[in-house]
This record gives C-alpha cells, sequence and structure tokens, in this order.
C-alpha cells in the first residue's frame, strides 16, 4: 500500500545521529578527493548507520562490514549506501533530496531487498526514516510512492519466514523445496504441448503472483536442470503465462542476477508471447537470483547450485 505524505510523516521514525555514526561517516568521506564526492559518501554513511541503529533497537541483526557501502573501493568508484542484513540481503538506505523525493544512482543492484528513505538533519544531529519502497529502480523516487516504516517492519517479518534459497542441486537427489511443483500440477491445459520440451533433466515450476500489475492471474516460473559432468549444471529457466491468460504481459523483463547483484542475463516478454526462456551453465555451489519485473513489481526468487 502506497501512503500520502501526511501518513508518512506521522509514522516516520526519529532516529538520533550519534557521534560514533559522524566519526564514521568523516572517516569516509576524508578518503574521498572531491568535495561532491565527499559530501556524498558522508551523507550516504549517515543514511546507513540511521538504518543500521535502528534495525539493531529492533532486534534485527546487521553486518554492515559485509555492505558495499563499507567498502573502501566500493565507496571510492560508485554511489553506495546499503546495509547488509545478515540472513535477508542488501538494503539500499538513501538520504532524502529536497523536493520530497531521493535520487536512486544507476549502479544500484537489481537484488536489493528495498530502498529506506532517510532526512538528515545534521544541525541537530537527528535522522528521521521517512519511509520504504519494495522496488529498487534507477532515478527519482518520490515520498508519495513510499510505504511506512511499519510496512518495512512487516515486509522484513515475510523474508524471514521464506526460505531464502532453492537448493537446485537436492532436486536431482529428488529433495524438493515447498512450491515447486512438476508443471502439469500449475500448467495442466499446456502439458501435453510441454512434456517433450522438458523430457531431459529434473523441472519444477512455481506461480508468482504480481499483486495489482497481474490482478487474480499468475505467471509461471519453470526451472530445468540437467547435470553436464560432476560441478557443472546446464539450466533453461522459462516464464511461462497461466492457465488463465493466453499470453505473457508485454511489459514483463526476466533477469539473471549473479551473486554480486550484477544483471548477466535479461528478456523481454514481445507482443503475443506464451513463454520467454534463458539458459546458461552454473557450477556447484554457485548462486544466483530471477527476478520478474512487472509495472512497479519486483519479484525475486534466490537459487543455489
Amino acid at each position: 500500500m502506497v501512503h500520502n505524505t501526511k501518513n508518512l510523516e506521522e509514522k516516520s521514525i526519529p532516529v538520533s545521529i550519534t557521534q560514533a555514526a559522524l566519526k564514521i561517516a568523516r572517516f569516509f568521506a576524508d578518503e574521498q578527493v572531491t568535495p561532491e564526492k565527499k559530501k556524498q559518501v558522508y551523507l550516504n554513511t549517515l543514511a546507513v548507520c540511521a538504518v543500521n541503529d535502528y534495525m539493531e533497537m529492533m532486534n534485527i541483526p546487521t553486518y554492515p562490514k559485509a555492505s558495499d557501502s563499507w567498502n573502501c573501493a566500493m565507496r571510492y568508484y560508485a554511489d553506495v549506501a546499503d546495509l547488509k542484513l545478515s540472513a535477508l540481503g542488501h538494503l539500499e538506505c538513501r538520504p532524502a533530496s529536497p523536493g520530497h523525493l531521493c535520487y536512486i544512482p544507476p549502479e544500484v543492484p537489481d537484488n536489493r531487498i528495498g530502498v529506506v528513505v532517510v532526512e538528515l538533519d545534521i544541525k541537530h544531529q537527528q535522522a528521521v526514516l521517512v519511509g520504504f519502497a519494495k522496488t529498487v529502480k534507477a532515478g527519482e523516487l518520490f515520498f508519495n510512492e513510499l510505504q511506512t516504516i511499519e510496512d518495512l517492519l512487516a515486509y522484513l517479518d515475510s523474508l524471514e519466514s521464506n526460505p531464502t534459497e532453492v537448493k537446485l542441486s537436492y532436486w536431482l537427489q529428488n529433495i524438493i523445496d515447498a512450491g515447486w511443483q512438476p508443471i502439469e500440477k500449475i500448467l495442466a491445459s499446456k502439458t501435453p504441448q510441454l512434456a517433450f520440451r522438458y523430457r531431459n533433466g529434473v523441472t519444477r515450476g512455481k506461480l508468482i503472483d504480481m499483486g495489482i500489475e497481474l490482478p487474480g492471474q499468475s505467471l509461471a516460473l519453470v526451472v530445468t536442470l540437467t547435470p553436464k559432468n560432476s560441478v557443472e549444471i546446464q539450466l533453461k529457466l522459462q516464464v511461462h503465462s497461466s492457465d488463465e491468460q493466453a499470453y505473457l504481459p508485454n511489459n514483463l523483463i526476466v533477469k539473471v542476477i549473479d551473486e554480486k547483484g550484477t544483471t548477466v542475463m535479461e528478456a523481454h516478454a514481445r507482443s503475443g508471447s506464451t513463454h520467454v526462456t534463458l539458459e546458461f551453465n552454473a557450477q556447484i555451489g554457485e548462486h544466483f537470483s530471477v527476478n520478474l519485473e512487472l509495472g512497479n513489481t519486483n519479484i525475486t526468487e534466490n537459487f543455489v547450485i
């Protein structure tokens, strides 16, 4: 649910900017060369520290040292402002800009679990956690597109209750993760035409709810893995229109994201498409994510071979 700015103000969370946070921010900023970069790193670091302090108050484990924003090379070469939540992933923490918005730079990885917008009042040593968004897209993010911090806590709780990664190599031992079913269970009317396509390897599918972007309907994510040797597996990923719809929505984008957050493959549904396909090889122990993007909705499934 997106809230108006008055509701966001009422439910925003003030957090003190501590002396420890100021010291870290000054230290990180002093590493930079230009005044513009010093200011960017200083504000980014204070925003990350404010979110980190709030997460600690809410007993949500964090690991700042594993964040890109704590990496001196990443700070130097990129505009980074993330906080690693120990069991959940990287949460973007962005300082607000004038005009009830914040700017998301293009180098922010696709696999961020969300973004928190932080207003900074350095003179009075106070930060305000304004709200958050699940979708992290480059460009301007306006306050009226945000959900409340209460919504953020509920969202993080839902992430904790879900398995973090699908263990694909276990499928070869007939140990299948919950929610992944034979294709005849999720694409009943299309099974005859799909049977030959998936006769090799292990194939399972899962229905993906895209929410308000596709009300009352789902997409089917189908994964087939075929061993090539003892360490390498061939993967075929397909997204199908479900039984309720003939074609995929035209603006659907499917991405494969590596463990560093880089998009390594991408496919767009064309007009009249019934499915899109991505194929690649991966090694045992390799981590990756599949992201389905439709309008303002992003759904990510995490995998490990």
